[in-house]
């Protein structure tokens, strides 16, 4: 009969992983049970408060639906999205950095042109968006397939609205020959991550707010690159020092340059003040070897 008390209970559930087949596996569930373990012990966790957790978990859960995932938001507040993207996506210096994912991503976008009006009826000022994708050494990347999104002035993404089934303020598009693009949209503004579930009491309780900077999303994929996540952030913008979600990179940080009404880069007369954008990303080669593409 084994002996099982606080002193011996983590080495005796470590030794009953000793038959898994999966070596990554084995590692994977011996270090978090070592680690849980550990915490129990340096916090001297008690059973309510263990209670506890286990019932914040399960309105995490309860919470997550195919509109909103809140694991993902404790996740991000936690800090583990943006330390697993950081050791995960290591890079030459010059290129591009990565950044959280988020959970508002949505697969197969609409598909739109160059100067196509990504906004599709968004709430905000209109803004001009181009850049170029270029590999390290500057040649441009043609055909790269660019996914953008953001939310509108209110704070939202389209998702976030229950009774909206078109796509607002999201697409994709591709690079011109020349590694360039352009569209048009709506003007980044800071926004709260979603704050009334577990995720949000979580922050309240601790004197943190639930504030991400103005940014818009990017996710560019190319045969021969890495794929990049990322984000580009407004400056001057005052939760760049405090995102809720950890995941600005200075290098990710560009202007918005502001314009009154008059002739915006695509030739239309605006009556109406507007914003440019302009950024170059910069993709990582994979070293030849073939990276599966999402389908388009």
């Amino acid at each position: 009969m084994l002996d099982v008390d606080e002193n011996t209970l983590t080495e005796i559930v470590v030794a009953r992983h000793a038959d898994a087949d999966n070596p990554r596996l084995k590692q994977i569930m011996t270090s978090l049970v070592r680690h849980l373990h550990g915490f129990a012990r340096e916090v001297g966790l008690t059973e309510d408060e263990w209670f506890e957790g286990i019932r914040f978990l399960t309105e995490v859960g309860e919470m997550t639906d195919d509109k909103r995932q809140e694991f993902i938001l404790l996740s991000d507040t936690l800090g583990l999205s943006m330390l697993v993207t950081a050791m995960n996506n290591r890079k030459p210096r010059g290129c591009t950095e990565s950044t959280v994912f988020g959970p508002f991503f949505v697969e197969h976008a609409p598909e739109y042109q160059c100067g196509d009006d990504v906004a599709h009826g968004a709430k905000g000022e209109p803004c001009f968006v181009s850049g170029r994708v270029t590999a390290l050494d500057g040649t441009p990347v043609a055909g790269a397939l660019i996914d953008v999104w953001q939310a509108d002035s209110d704070g939202f993404y389209d998702v976030q609205y229950r009774d909206q089934e078109a796509a607002h303020a999201r697409g994709r598009l591709r690079s011109l020959p020349d590694g360039s693009f352009h569209f048009r949209s709506v003007r980044a503004e800071s926004y709260p991550i979603p704050y009334d579930g577990p995720v949000g009491r979580m922050l309240e309780a601790l004197g943190r707010h639930p504030w991400r900077p103005a940014h818009l999303h990017f996710m560019i994929e190319a045969p021969g690159y890495d794929r990049l996540i990322t984000h580009v952030f407004r400056s001057g913008d005052q939760y760049l020092d405090s995102d809720a979600v950890f995941g600005v990179r200075p290098s990710l940080i560009a202007n918005w340059q502001q314009h009154e009404q008059g002739i915006a880069p695509d030739g239309t007369a605006m009556d109406v003040p507007f914003s440019t954008l302009d950024f170059t990303f910069v993709l990582n080669r994979s070293d030849g070897e073939e990276r599966e593409r999402r389908s388009t």
